[in-house]
């Protein structure tokens, strides 16, 4: 049997990427989250929600915060076309997400994404309010994914 999309909380996403994601920890908050299962074992998990940047925060558009998996061929593709489709029936128009330069973007370009281009980067510390970066704070590359594009 193949992978299986799963419901899952927040509370399981966070705790297996905060398990098997290779640079982030886990989102903090989320419009919903899913999971992959295989022979029915959980082998990944993905978190979407509103996008981080407010210039794409326009109420049609879904972010995939976070994708995780232990590795399980094809589940990073399976997962974000979960996210996609389940996404597109709450009435969600556009979809982005967002990689490492030096993360090749197989399983986007699988599922059908688009690279849009660099961007974001940068840390949230500033003196008003001290941060501790956790985080890879170089440039990132966003990609998208439309239906019509």
């Amino acid at each position: 049997m193949g992978l299986v999309a799963v419901p899952v909380t927040l509370r399981q996403a966070q705790e297996f990427v905060d398990r098997c994601h290779r640079h982030h920890r886990a989102s903090v908050g989320h419009k919903f989250s899913v999971g992959a299962k295989l022979d029915g074992e959980l082998v990944g998990v993905a978190i979407a929600g509103r996008p981080v940047s407010r210039h794409l925060d326009d109420g049609l558009t879904l972010e995939i915060n976070r994708v995780a998996t232990d590795g399980t061929k094809n589940a990073c593709s399976f997962l974000y076309g979960v996210v996609r489709r389940v996404g597109r029936e709450m009435g969600y128009t556009r979809f982005v997400t967002y990689t490492l330069p030096e993360e090749g973007g197989a399983s986007l370009r699988a599922a059908g994404w688009r690279l849009h281009g660099e961007a974001g980067g940068g840390s949230w510390n500033c003196t008003s309010r001290k941060r501790e970066d956790k985080h890879p704070t170089q440039k990132k590359l966003r990609w998208e994914w439309e239906p019509d594009g």
